[in-house]
C-alpha cells in the first residue's frame, strides 16, 4: 500500500516539473514575441492577470456530466472553425539553452509535448504566431473567440478532441499567471497562447499574450459534419 506521505512527495515532484515547465515557456516568450511583426493590432478589452481558471465544462451549472480522457497521443491538427482556422500542428520542445522551442512556421501553431497531450487530465499547450511582417498568422483571430466556441483536436492515434471555450483572456507579459495557464486544474484543458495588445516599436515585441482557455467535452473518432 503506498502511504500517504509517498503520494504527497509524487504531487510535490509534478507540481516542481510544471512549474519548471512554465518557467521556460516564459524565458520562451521573447523569442516568440521577437517573431510576431507586422500587424501591430491593439486588442480589445482590459488585460487581467488574477482571474480564477475558467472552469471546466463539465463543472458548470448545465449539469454536464464529467466525459473520458483521452490516452496520450500527438496532436496533429487543429480545428477552430469560428476563426477559420483548419491546420496541421507540430511538436515543440526544449532548444539546447532550455528555453522552449517556438514554432517556425507562422500559419501552423506547436504543442508543447513536455506537457499532456489533448484530451489528457491537465493542460495541454498550444502556442501559435499572431502575425508576421507579411500579415496575421494562424492565431491573429485568436482574440475574438467567445464563450462556447468549439475546438477539434485530431490526434495521430486517430481519435478527436473536442473542446469547448471557456474564456479568452489578456495578460501583460510581466503578469503572465504561468500556474493558471499550464498548471493542472483537475480536468482536461486546452489552453492555446499567442501575443497581444500593444506592439512596441522600440522593442519590436508584443506587450501582452492572449490565452484561449478551453476544457473537454467529448473523444470521438470520426469527426462530425459542420
Amino acid at each position: 500500500m503506498i502511504s500517504a506521505r509517498a503520494t504527497e512527495a509524487t504531487r510535490r515532484r509534478a507540481w516542481r516539473w510544471w512549474a519548471l515547465a512554465a518557467v521556460l515557456l516564459l524565458i520562451a516568450g521573447g523569442s516568440l514575441e521577437a517573431g510576431l511583426r507586422g500587424h501591430r493590432t491593439v486588442l480589445e478589452g482590459p488585460e487581467e492577470s488574477s482571474a480564477a481558471p475558467p472552469p471546466a465544462a463539465e463543472d458548470r451549472a448545465d449539469g454536464r456530466r464529467a466525459v473520458s480522457t483521452a490516452v496520450r497521443s500527438n496532436p496533429v491538427a487543429l480545428r477552430i472553425p469560428a476563426i477559420g482556422v483548419r491546420v496541421p500542428v507540430s511538436a515543440l520542445g526544449l532548444n539546447p539553452d532550455r528555453t522552449v522551442e517556438v514554432p517556425t512556421d507562422f500559419q501552423e501553431p506547436g504543442w508543447f509535448r513536455l506537457g499532456p497531450s489533448p484530451g489528457q487530465v491537465g493542460s495541454a499547450v498550444i502556442l501559435g504566431h499572431v502575425d508576421s511582417r507579411s500579415g496575421p498568422a494562424v492565431f491573429f483571430r485568436l482574440r475574438h473567440l467567445k464563450a462556447g466556441d468549439r475546438v477539434d483536436v485530431t490526434l495521430a492515434d486517430g481519435a478527436i478532441a473536442h473542446f469547448e471555450v471557456s474564456a479568452v483572456r489578456m495578460y501583460s507579459k510581466r503578469q503572465f499567471p504561468a500556474r493558471q495557464v499550464y498548471g493542472s486544474h483537475g480536468y482536461s484543458a486546452l489552453q492555446l497562447v499567442t501575443c497581444g495588445g500593444v506592439f512596441d516599436t522600440r522593442t519590436r515585441s508584443y506587450q501582452s499574450n492572449v490565452v484561449a482557455y478551453t476544457s473537454l467535452v467529448s473523444i470521438t473518432t470520426d469527426e462530425a459534419p459542420g
